[in-house]
Order: C-alpha cells, then sequence, then structure tokens
C-alpha cells in the first residue's frame, strides 16, 4: 500500500501509525469473521433469574460493603440527536403542501411515525416551549390548519436558526416534564439515578462521553441545575468529560478495498463506533463502575425500581469479585490441596459461568494453577438482560471460538451469519437481548487497575457499507464496548425487568410511560 508524505502526515496527526492504518486495510481485504454463536443464553443456561428473596440479598450485600469503596457511573453520551428526528426530516424535505394533504402524504408514505407524532404533540416536554416560540413570531398556532400546525412546529423543532433539535446533543434535549412544569433533560436524569445507587457518603461521581463541541453546553447545564439537583437529592455530584480520541478512528475504503479519498484527496478517516470508548473507560479509577447509555432513564417515578435492580448487579458484582479473590490468594500459595482445587473449579463452573477445558483434567498441578489463574484474573460485569420484546440490539450468546472454547458473549445481529439457518435459528429463538446494563469491576485481587487493552477480541470488528459525497464506501467499527472490547471479561448475565430499558431512538418514544407523569 502506497502512502504519500502528505499521507502519512495525516496519519500522524490523528495519533496513529502507518501499520495500524495498513492493518486496518488488510482487515477490509481479509475481511471480519462472523462470531459463531453455539446457543443462545437463556434462564439456566447463561442467565440467572433471582427470586426476591436473593434479589434483597444482593442489594442488602452491595448497601453493606460499598462503604469505603470508589463507585462511578459512565455514562456514553457522545452522539447528536440527528436520528431521532430522521422521519420528521423527511417529513420536512418530501411534503408538497401545495400539492398534497398531510393525510395523503401519510397515507403514500405509509408513515405512521408522523402521524402518531402529530396525534402525541401535546405530551411532548417541547410543546410549550414551541408554541411561545411561535407566538413571539405572532403565529396564533392554535387556529392553524392540521398540515401547517405540523409544518409550523416541526420547523421551528429542527431548524438550524430556531431550536435546532437535530444538531443538539440527545443528552440535552428536553426529555421530561413535570406535574409542576419543570422541564428535565437525559443528563439531568442520570444525576437523580446515581444519587439513589452510585453515590456514598453522599458524594456520587459520573463521567460522560461527549464530542468535544458540546463540552460548553453541558457544563453550562450542569451549572444550572447543580444546585436544585443537589437540594432535592442532599448529594453532590462530581462531573467529569471525555472525548472520543482521533488515533481510534479508522480509515474508510472504496469498494475495491483501496483508500477512499476527499475531493481534496486526503484520506477519510471515520469515528470507530462506541468500541473506541473503551480508551475512556481505560483511563478511569473506581472500584465500581456503572455503565449504562445516556437515552435509557425514566421519569422519577419509576427511577427506585430502576435503582434497585442497579444495586441488585452491584451486589452480585461484589459478592462473585470477593470470591474471586479469595480463590486467586490460595492459587498464589505453593501447596493446594485437591479439596481447594475442586472447591475453585466448581466456583468458576456453577457461579462464574466459566467452562472449564476438556484438557484441564491431564495438566499437572502448577499448569492447573495456571489455567485457574488466567480464567480468574479478569476484570468481571455483571449484565443485566430482558426478555426479548423485539427490539434491535444485541443479545446474550454462548459463543465458540475458534479453538473450541465457549463463553458468554453479548453479540450484535451484524456480527452472526444470517445465510447459515443454524446461525439464524439461535438468534431467531433467542429469548433475551441487551439493554445496556452493565455493573463492572476493572481491579484485580491486589488493587491494581486491570489494563483494558489486553483484554479486547479484535476479530469481533465490524465492516459496514457507507456513502459520503454519493460514493460508495466501506467502513470499520472498532469491537463494540460491550461486544468484542469485553470478550475476555468474566460475564455474567442476570435477568432485570423491562422497566429498567427504556431508550430513546426517535422522539416518538418520548410518549411512552416510562417517560410521561401519570
Amino acid at each position: 500500500m502506497s502512502f504519500t508524505e502528505n499521507d502519512i502526515k495525516q496519519i500522524k496527526a490523528k495519533g496513529l501509525t502507518l501499520p495500524q492504518v495498513e492493518s486496518q486495510i488488510e482487515l477490509f481485504k481479509t475481511g471480519i469473521p462472523f462470531t459463531n454463536i453455539a446457543a443462545a443464553a437463556t434462564i439456566g443456561n447463561g442467565i440467572l433469574a433471582l427470586s426476591e428473596k436473593e434479589k434483597e440479598k444482593a442489594i442488602s450485600h452491595f448497601d453493606t460493603n460499598k462503604q469505603g469503596l470508589s463507585l462511578l457511573k459512565f455514562v456514553p453520551a457522545s452522539g447528536a440527536a440527528t436520528r431521532m428526528f430522521k422521519f420528521l426530516f423527511k417529513f420536512l424535505k418530501e411534503y408538497k403542501p401545495e400539492k398534497e394533504s398531510l393525510n395523503a402524504f401519510i397515507n403514500k408514505n405509509d408513515s405512521k411515525d408522523l402521524a402518531f407524532f402529530l396525534v402525541g404533540l401535546e405530551k411532548f416536554p417541547f410543546y410549550e416551549q414551541i408554541l411561545e416560540r411561535l407566538h413571539e413570531k405572532g403565529i396564533d398556532f392554535k387556529a392553524l390548519s392540521t398540515q401547517d400546525k405540523a409544518l409550523h412546529f416541526v420547523h421551528i423543532m429542527l431548524d438550524e436558526d430556531e431550536l435546532n433539535f437535530g444538531n443538539s446533543p440527545k443528552g440535552l434535549l428536553p426529555f421530561h416534564k413535570y406535574k409542576n412544569g419543570y422541564i428535565s433533560t437525559a443528563f439531568e436524569e442520570h444525576l437523580y439515578e446515581a444519587a439513589l445507587y452510585a453515590s456514598e457518603d453522599k458524594k456520587a461521581e459520573l463521567h460522560f462521553t461527549i464530542s468535544e463541541s458540546y463540552k460548553d453546553k453541558f457544563t453550562q447545564e450542569f451549572k444550572r441545575i447543580e444546585e436544585y439537583v443537589e437540594e432535592n437529592t442532599g448529594v453532590s455530584f462530581n462531573i467529569s468529560f471525555s472525548y472520543q480520541q482521533e488515533s481510534t478512528d479508522t480509515i474508510a475504503v472504496t469498494p475495491k478495498d483501496k483508500p477512499f479519498r476527499n475531493d481534496d484527496d486526503t484520506l477519510l478517516f471515520r469515528p470507530s463506533g462506541h468500541g473506541a470508548l473503551l480508551k475512556n473507560l481505560n483511563t478511569l479509577d473506581a472500584d465500581v463502575i456503572f455503565i449504562k447509555n445516556i437515552d435509557n432513564v425514566v421519569v422519577k417515578q419509576y427511577k427506585d425500581e430502576v435503582a434497585k435492580y442497579k444495586k441488585v448487579l452491584a451486589g452480585i458484582l461484589l459478592k462473585l469479585q470477593s470470591r474471586a479473590f479469595d480463590c486467586l490468594r490460595i492459587l498464589d500459595k505453593n501447596t493446594i490441596s485437591d479439596r481447594e482445587f475442586e472447591e475453585i473449579e466448581t466456583f468458576l463452573t456453577n457461579e462464574m459461568c466459566i467452562k472449564i477445558s476438556s484438557e484441564y483434567k491431564k495438566y499437572l498441578d502448577k499448569y492447573k494453577i495456571e489455567y485457574l489463574k488466567e480464567k480468574l484474573n479478569r476484570p468481571i460485569r455483571i449484565c443485566g438482560m430482558v426478555k426479548n420484546e423485539g427490539e434491535p440490539g444485541g443479545g446474550p450468546f454462548w459463543v465458540r471460538d475458534i479453538y473450541g472454547n465457549l463463553s458468554l458473549q453479548i453479540v450484535e445481529s451484524a456480527q452472526i451469519n444470517l445465510k447459515n439457518k443454524n446461525q439464524k435459528d439461535i438468534l431467531t429463538n433467542a429469548t433475551h437481548f441487551n439493554p445496556v446494563d452493565l455493573v463492572c469491576g476493572v481491579k484485580n485481587y491486589k488493587g491494581e487497575k486491570f489494563d483494558l487493552e489486553n483484554f479486547v477480541d479484535h476479530n469481533a470488528a465490524f465492516i459496514t457499507a457507507k456513502t459520503k459525497l454519493g460514493k460508495d464506501l466501506k467502513a470499520l467499527e472498532l469491537p463494540g464496548l460491550w461486544n468484542g472490547s469485553m470478550a475476555h471479561w468474566n460475564t455474567i448475565f442476570v435477568e432485570v425487568p423491562i422497566i429498567t430499558f427504556n431508550p430513546v431512538k426517535t422522539v416518538n418514544d418520548l410518549l411512552k410511560a416510562p417517560h410521561q407523569i401519570d
């Protein structure tokens, strides 16, 4: 692959090396192998379903043992809200009121989203804000025809010289409206949540990964709400931000696997998906890290229920981590009894969901110790899983690697070969999916932080088809943060209820019960 001097300068300016870029191009050429799913993780086979008594026990364990531990909430929040309003941008672009009625447009385009949006207009948290804006412009909204109401309302929402919601960070949009008229953002709701389960000694620490261009907006929002939220929760907040690093960008190629060039002949690099955030996560130092996406929040009346299950997951983490640490200290001894070996093997199999190799029994004791240490001395993640109700996204599976080893993984449908009937059947019959609800332990039994880069499956990247300036290209996404980036962590899946999963993928999701006040 021949690169010009200017190319090499551009690569270095991004914090990348030439070999890294060449290996990315090689991945495009060779292709990325599909993940080999052996079975869906289900209740009793990879997913824990807890009784109420077991949940209470886990919560109690967390509350008792969190003293002296550093807790942190990590919130990926870098995205703009553009996709939330995709159907509304399409409406503004394609609707011609002089040629057809609004109903005709909705029927012709089978635009159920638009119809639903217009029916729920008054329930959106920004409804009054938009009416005030129209009033300032001398427009009497209530006197308008249905189609003019729709056009005026959406223009105020999305026009760049108006509210410009589509180019705003999702975390700072109006999400919830309370009975006293108070409007909150997803960013603010995360603070209230953190106060309930990620605080210790009346302090809560949160880290948001954001686009650097939004830093001032997030900082201003925190200043605006800080005193109010602290008064309401009795908790003070330490907020930090980081950005997706340019060195995690990946090169784009043409359909023939040649570097894609912009009109000015520079190389095109693209952000590489949420897997890039592993670098951000790796810089953080905390004993327990809660991970949850920015748009997965609820109004206050549901927060206790959501917090309950976060504490359940955290309690399981602390219990299993403590036991794993005990096992590792035993393995550090010079001599280990048969009974100790047996207890550690049973713990791995029954409680950590780790499949021990069939070769293990043949090993000498010193190699058994090495094997068990290698299996146990890893970061741990406890992942909430909800029953599959047709939502898109990844799910929990038993995955077989190239050596025949089985492990629990979160796998996206894009990683599965849907042309293979067996693989497609396993995916179709999966009972649960991943709501991105993780509680993580990232330190070893000596209190040292793991280098999370050592536990990535680099073969779990994605190649996707995109366009730029009307030209086709191929893009490379790094292994997803909770997919391949955590492939070699120890993983426990726990069933949690659907109330814990309330993402706002489109603006209409704000009309669902967990985002509305009764």
